[in-house]
């Protein structure tokens, strides 16, 4: 029942917390210049939570109308304060600090919701509520709109698999032909269980490409090279402009999908959309999205201490680091990539020093900040587990932990979106990036 309850919490990360803050009291008279859910607390909730807080999406309640949200407010305060809410975990001290996706509130945003809580969460003048924002129906598609669709180019779920109310951790790994007639150029991808519903249970998922590709990167990691991986939170990855990935004919995906209990009997299915590039268009570079492991096979985690594990993985191309998604389990507490150059200078390129299981965020880096690292460098990850009682999600800290795939067991790597350039592509790419103006850091030779 415990491993039931926490898939929930993963699911419904905000609800498990948000139920025992409780409503907040009575409303009292605001101040003349408090802040106001309609002019000014609504368009950051718009902007950073409707996306999962609305009608009929994955969180358990919504934050779109006044009255939805004047319930919640006391426990709003408590979260967004505490930047818990939005689930946003990068370490803002140290390495890059540019990304495309960030979803974090500001300090003026944080600011304006607590002053907004404090000051007895007034609703002021409806006609300062701006305009409702347009949300796919169901669950919808992330990346749809940017191409102008409802809906990717295709389609692929995987075979039905039924999760009984109480059971082991189960996995499905049942292979699938792609469908792909002609060669076909990938410019973004998702993954989701196929229901809300099955949310509760899907653990990860993860299509490997199985594909006979003589042009295809080898990068040098030698682990299998998966075509997209999901886990709670995600939400897709849409390639940078001229990057991509190529599907051929005959091709098929080769799924690996963990299934965890929820307590109840569930029937689910996994969807990938595929979004294509137009025909004929060609992208320049190849995407190649990688396991870089801190612990692979191995892990001695004790009860009621901390762990830290390490591992290097050496770029044998040149290479851009396009983003970054730690995956750890229940005791993960904090993991670090790191660039060690050919020269011997280290760089810190990502820090998510919060880890929480219940949000596999991928920290997708700006145009002007995404590490370029010469070939010979080695990438360092390193993952800290938390075996005691102070971490929250913990099942049993007198138990021990090792490596493995189930829930309860642990994991240590990071998944790792690069590009692999040439020398004479690198070597333009950084002169670009040294004349372009920059206000982040970001690791290059």
């Amino acid at each position: 029942m415990l491993l039931a309850q926490i898939r929930r919490v993963g699911s419904f990360v905000v609800g498990g917390t948000l139920m025992l803050a409780g409503a907040a009291s009575a409303q009292t008279p605001a101040p003349a210049n408090a802040p106001t859910f309609t002019k000014d607390v609504a368009p950051i909730f718009q902007d950073k939570c409707e996306a999962c807080h609305r009608p009929d999406s994955i969180a358990p309640m919504s934050l779109v109308t006044y009255a939805e949200t004047r319930p919640w407010a006391r426990s709003i305060k408590q979260r967004v304060a505490d930047k818990q809410m939005p689930p946003w975990h990068i370490d803002k001290t140290v390495g890059v600090q540019g990304f495309k996706n960030d979803r974090s509130l500001n300090d003026k945003q944080i600011e304006t919701i607590v002053k907004w809580v404090d000051a007895g969460a007034p609703q002021g003048n409806p006609k300062d509520m701006p305009p409702p924002k347009t949300w796919p129906e169901d669950q919808g598609w992330n990346f749809a709109a940017l191409f102008g669709q409802k809906e990717p180019d295709m389609i692929v779920k995987s075979y039905e698999f039924t999760m009984p109310a109480v059971s082991q951790d189960a996995w499905d790994k049942r292979v699938q032909p792609t469908g792909i007639t002609e060669p076909r150029w990938v410019r973004a991808i998702e993954i989701r269980p196929a229901t809300i519903k099955g949310r509760k249970i899907v653990h990860h998922a993860i299509a490997y490409l199985d594909q006979t590709d003589p042009n295809a990167p080898s990068g040098g990691l030698g682990l299998p090279t998966p075509f997209m991986e999901w886990a709670v939170g995600k939400q897709g990855e849409l390639m940078r402009p001229d990057t991509g990935k190529l599907l051929l004919p005959g091709s098929k995906f080769r799924w690996d999908i963990h299934y965890s209990q929820a307590g109840e009997e569930i029937t689910n299915q996994v969807e990938m959309g595929i979004y294509f590039y137009p025909k004929g268009q060609e992208p320049k570079y190849r995407n190649t999205l990688s396991l870089v492991p801190a612990a692979l096979g191995t892990m001695d985690i004790r009860p009621n201490t901390l762990s830290l594990v390490e591992g290097f993985t050496q770029l044998r191309e040149n290479a851009r680091i396009e983003s970054f998604q730690p995956h750890m389990h229940l005791r993960g507490k904090a993991m670090m990539v790191e660039a060690i150059l050919p020269n011997g200078q280290k760089q810190v390129i990502s820090l998510v020093s919060d880890f929480n299981f219940n949000w596999m965020t991928t920290y997708v880096y700006e145009d002007n900040a995404a590490p370029l690292l010469p070939k010979g460098t080695l990438l360092k990850v390193t993952a800290w587990h938390d075996n005691t009682a102070g971490k929250k999600t913990n099942p049993d800290p007198n138990q021990w932990v090792g490596w493995g795939d189930r829930t309860v067991d642990e994991m240590a790597h990071a998944w790792i979106n690069i590009v692999y350039m040439k020398d004479d592509d690198f070597k333009a790419e950084q002169e670009k990036r040294r004349s372009a103006p920059t206000t982040v850091a970001a690791p290059q030779q």
